[in-house]
């Protein structure tokens, strides 16, 4: 299997890539399906079945509004934030479901959604979908698995959001062990050699616009961020900070106690507040770990003195570049996605991504980029899984400002050595992966366990 950078960079919705970003791309699959069999027109009813993790946090992710708005037609990178809501408020209300956005049908939430708590065979992120005709007789039925940033897998196992199929790139790599080994051999760095896959599915000015579309995105949404106030929803009454934090820096710029790492914690926290509010986000490589790639690319512009002005697009490629190819290695060998292995494989992998960006924009060698990504990998082993109430929320907002600042150091330490080190990112990897095997579901995404039991309701 060979990712794309925009396969790991999507351009999307929050709160979830998982359980929004990929039942909203279901949703849309499946209609689109229907249309393309011409049984659009014959359908009277839809109904949709959420099993495992999307059944347990569905409802505090907006996995249910993101696919019946996908089988209306929506796609996540081009849909309304704004609109989500009071549309699916509508439908909840008694409006007919406009199928494909052009054939209308009658929809009874009780009836047409249904919740699951065990788990289909494949992956705990699993939904039905079912078409009736007005005898009741099921004119289509489709499995789709959400398996994490945003990426869906059909029961037939074609993976219809990446790009997977069999064109061959120069410098294929599984592992980081063959892709330093390639970058040694042919001289390249690893954003170079990344560009030259890259290549095969795009021009190298496709790539730079679409690099540069994925970090704008990433811009506005933090400038957004530190401009709202008040309390995200979802129940749980958490206020928002970005906007406060933003403020008290400002008055602190140039003061002794001014610290470049609060800023840090500022981005971080101003992507992932956005994204908990159902704002557009950049999958990095998920949603619940959308905050930490921005917040360090943010810091390298603002506090790194190697920044220029007049490099700064190329910079943007040679971290994300960079960053994809270790996001690659950890979807590939393990997992990225929460409810499959733990926040290890969303905020781990991301950590290790930003660590690795990082690193190579400030000149590190293949070696220390590789070393960057495997210490940001190993101080994430373990994490769990267990949102607050099935939100993105608590610990998820602040989780991304802690893995930003590890980030940084890690790029920091690896930069300070050789590159030698003693355990490699493919032996991290393999550990996050057989770790997220042994934990115990109700660490993954269920809100059964950890946080998400332990505290105490006022």
């Amino acid at each position: 299997m060979t990712l794309s950078l925009f396969d790991l960079f999507k351009i999307g919705i929050g709160p979830s890539s998982s359980h929004t970003v990929g039942p909203m791309k279901a949703g849309y699959l499946f209609s689109q399906l229907l249309q393309q069999l011409e049984l659009l027109h014959h359908v009277a009813r839809v109904q949709v079945i959420f099993y495992g993790s999307l059944a347990a946090t569905g409802k505090g992710h907006g996995t249910p509004p993101a696919l019946l708005l996908g089988l209306e037609g929506a796609l996540p990178e081009s849909v309304d934030p704004d609109w989500i809501t009071p549309r699916y408020q509508a439908l909840q209300a008694g409006a007919e479901l406009q199928l494909a956005g052009q054939h209308a049908i009658a929809f009874d939430e009780a009836r047409d959604v249904l919740l699951r708590w065990e788990c289909l065979p494949r992956h705990t992120n699993g939904m039905q979908l079912f078409a009736f005709d007005a005898a009741g007789n099921t004119l289509l039925a489709k499995t789709y698995y959400s398996v994490g940033g945003g990426f869906v897998v059909d029961d037939d196992e074609a993976d219809n959001a990446a790009s997977v199929d069999a064109v061959s790139v120069p410098y294929p790599f599984t592992s980081a062990a063959e892709l330093i080994a390639l970058c040694h051999q042919h001289q390249l760095s690893v954003a170079e050699l990344m560009l030259a896959n890259e290549k095969v599915w795009r021009n190298e000015t496709e790539i730079a616009v679409g690099i540069e579309q994925i970090w704008h995105t990433m811009q506005l949404c933090v400038q957004r961020g530190i401009q709202q106030q008040g309390i995200l929803p979802g129940g749980l009454n958490v206020r928002r900070r970005a906007a406060r934090l933003h403020d008290s820096l400002l008055k602190q710029l140039g003061s002794p106690g001014w610290n470049a790492m609060e800023w840090v914690n500022l981005y971080a926290l101003a992507v992932n507040e956005e994204n908990a509010a159902g704002g557009r986000v950049v999958t990095a490589p998920t949603n619940g770990a959308a905050g930490i790639i921005p917040a360090v690319l943010h810091y390298y512009m603002q506090f790194c003195p190697q920044f220029s002005i007049q490099a700064s697009a190329a910079k943007v490629q040679e971290f994300l570049l960079t960053a994809a190819a270790i996001g690659m290695l950890c979807k590939l060998n393990a997992s990225i996605s929460g409810a499959e292995v733990g926040c290890q494989g969303e905020v781990g992998s991301a950590c290790a991504m930003a660590a690795a960006g990082l690193a190579a924009v400030l000149g590190g060698t293949p070696d220390q980029v590789e070393n960057a990504a495997e210490i940001g990998m190993e101080h994430n082993l373990g994490l769990t899984c267990d949102p607050v109430a099935g939100l993105v929320q608590i610990p998820c907002i602040e989780r991304n400002a802690m893995a930003s600042v590890k980030a940084i150091n890690a790029a920091s330490m690896a930069l300070r050595g050789d590159g030698q080190h003693y355990i490699s990112l493919d032996k991290v990897i393999a550990t996050m992966r057989d770790t997220g095997k042994d934990m115990l579901d109700k660490y993954k995404e269920t809100s059964r366990g950890g946080l998400a039991i332990n505290i105490t309701e006022c």
